[in-house]
């Protein structure tokens, strides 16, 4: 059988000030009645269709020298006039998206995602993929502005050196699109993880501990490598030791900022420059936790949802959206482990674990939504509600992120609680990569479900049907209790608290403090709500997202905000609210309600469940 001709792209900064990327894709054998090209709606990792195609500035298309026709025939779609030869069509892309998700060009780096710049071929997606990755060319480069920029990408050289602009290659288009793109000048740190070679390209002014940082990332990374063989040889695990022969983390350091998306050999990171682990830091900062967390949570990824897939991913379907109800299981499940393996591979203590799994806990409840929507529907309606949120957000939908780290949780504790530590989560994620993600099946809906009862030994339906298709509480008093956890649950010191962010201290008074039942924001000597909440004082008395408030009781808020406006008021009090509802003043009667008991706080209770405990909290491989 005749090999069939690869698929070549080329890609360029064509205006580094202009923020254009200029591609080039040549067809070999196009379709004879005309080939159609196509730019993804969406990028896998983020369920939200984007419409990439929307940032094409110009598109042409050329056979053997002369122009060819192309016929835009939907929102992402293009059809060129037939021809015999090779077909190459240009396309010039805007690229001034600073985020894991997209693609960004200026004078100091470059960034991209394959799904936003190259287009595919259709009907020949199966096909080898060759990419030239070209640098900057034009006045600015013969000065020698980017002589010192390189390229960090997981993709597969096909001659070009380590680091540097020149050939790569992907076996098809949805491996093409899986592997991002850092171009500039950036640090680049190297560690190995039971053996596997892993790279760290820091973009970005920054000034950090790189020692620090690679022995950290070292430690994370094998926890998850040793997670996931557990007891499978290495030979039985096809001879390596993870599913990749190398692995790269892409992080941009910027003033403030924080994301990440996920790939099959690399991760896109974003954060805050502060969050880096500092030079003589000592003890890990509270940034620095979450910046491990979030390495943790995308490297998780690169076995669960990257190749043990939900079966409505298998193939992606980049045109629409892709339903599924198990985002929980991909997403939630990786954000209960990603912190955990922190505390595992003893980057962090237990007593900090607690802390951030109190944090977690104090999110959720904050969330009116999980009264009305179930874990299985937010996973369904990703795509429309959880990314893209308003001002109603809180009060109608659940996280699954946070919801399900916590069902994670309670399923982990139920199973440890009833087998007495001998079977755990753990054991079913690890089967749950034998029989899917080894085998390139993807996981059906009710799959997971199965294989836990069949792992476990248990019947745990009563248990998914109400943490997955109810609105009841999850039972995570008694889980953690039997695991010698204590949970204690206190008002919120402010309302900045309510608003979602860290819990403080909490005090006895704590508990008959008034609450407005909001969530806003500080602009000058205006409180801006951003969020009314669901049956609290704000929304009972009137008051809207949008409203900015500019005095209560006569007195117009000081440094202290809207806290220091509240701050000696108590529930049940009547207070005078005037605001501006888009130009109009109104003044409002509101009667205050009392903060509710939503701040969780962990704490360990001695020798009870410590057995169980330190199975939980230290060893993830089964003996």
């Amino acid at each position: 059988m005749a090999r069939l001709p690869p698929v070549r792209y080329s890609i360029a900064p064509l205006s580094a000030h202009g923020h254009l990327y200029e591609v080039h894709c040549t067809v070999a054998d196009p379709d004879p009645g005309g080939q159609r090209f196509a730019l993804p709606a969406w990028i896998p990792g983020s369920y939200l269709v984007r419409d990439f195609a929307r940032h094409v500035v110009a598109i042409d298309a050329a056979s053997g020298g002369r122009p060819v026709a192309l016929e835009k025939r939907d929102k992402h779609t293009w059809r060129a006039d037939p021809v015999r030869g090779p077909l190459t069509v240009r396309v010039e892309v805007y690229a001034f998206d600073l985020s894991v998700r997209g693609a960004h060009l200026d004078t100091s780096h470059g960034f991209f995602n394959g799904a936003c710049v190259f287009l595919r071929v259709l009907g020949r997606e199966d096909r080898r993929c060759e990419i030239r990755i070209l640098a900057p060319k034009g006045a600015a480069a013969k000065r020698g502005r980017y002589r010192n920029w390189r390229v960090a990408t997981s993709m597969r050289s096909n001659g070009a050196a380590r680091s540097e602009f020149g050939a790569y290659d992907a076996a098809d288009y949805d491996e093409l699109i899986d592997h991002p793109v850092e171009m500039g000048e950036f640090a680049l740190l190297r560690f190995r993880a039971r053996g596997v070679p892993h790279e760290v390209a820091l973009s970005g002014a920054h000034r950090v501990d790189a020692a620090r940082l690679a022995r950290d990332m070292k430690r994370v990374c094998e926890q998850h490598i040793d997670f996931w063989r557990g007891n499978v040889s290495r030979s039985a695990a096809g001879g390596r030791a993870a599913p990749f022969g190398r692995y790269l983390f892409l992080v941009t350091a910027v003033g403030k900022g924080y994301g990440g998306l996920e790939h099959r050999a690399s991760t896109a990171l974003l954060c805050a420059r502060d969050d880096l682990p500092q030079p003589g830091m000592k003890t890990p900062t509270e940034g620095y936790r979450g910046f491990l967390g979030l390495c943790s949570h995308e490297y998780f990824h690169a076995w669960n949802i990257k190749r043990i897939k939900p079966s409505a991913f298998v193939p992606y379907d980049l045109e629409r959206e892709n339903y599924t109800r198990l985002l929980w299981l991909f997403e939630g499940f990786t954000s209960y482990y990603d912190d955990l393996a922190l505390v595992r591979c003893g980057v962090i203590t237990p007593k900090a674990y607690l802390e951030l799994l109190g944090r977690t806990i104090t999110a959720h409840l904050r969330t009116p939504g999980r009264a009305r929507q179930t874990l299985a529907d937010s996973s369904f309606d990703a795509w429309t509600k959880y990314y893209r949120p308003d001002e109603n957000t809180p009060n109608a939908v659940v996280s699954y992120y946070l919801k399900g780290s916590l069902v994670a949780l309670c399923l982990d504790l139920l199973i440890r609680e009833r087998t007495r530590g001998r079977r755990s989560l753990d054991d079913v994620m690890r089967a749950l990569w034998r029989r899917y993600g080894m085998r390139g099946r993807g996981v059906g809906e009710g799959d997971f479900e199965r294989l836990a009862d069949e792992v476990t030994g248990l019947r745990l339906a009563s248990f998914f049907n109400s943490a997955l298709r109810s609105t009841r509480e999850l039972p995570l008093e008694p889980r953690l209790r039997a695991h010698g956890v204590q949970m204690d649950m206190r008002a919120a010191e402010s309302s900045a608290d309510r608003g979602g962010g860290p819990p403080g201290r909490g005090s006895r008074s704590a508990a008959a403090r008034a609450s407005l039942g909001v969530q806003a924001r500080s602009e000058g000597s205006e409180i801006v709500i951003t969020h009314v909440l669901d049956d609290g004082a704000a929304m009972k008395a009137g008051l809207a997202a949008g409203d900015a408030i500019v005095a209560v009781d006569g007195v117009r808020p000081g440094a202290g905000g809207l806290d220091g406006l509240l701050e000696r008021r108590k529930p049940g009090e009547d207070v005078l609210v005037h605001l501006f509802r888009r130009d109009e003043l109104l003044a409002l009667r509101v009667q205050m309600g009392r903060s509710p008991r939503d701040t969780c706080r962990l704490s360990f209770q001695g020798r009870r469940g410590k057995a169980l405990r330190q199975r939980w909290l230290y060893r993830s491989v089964a003996a």
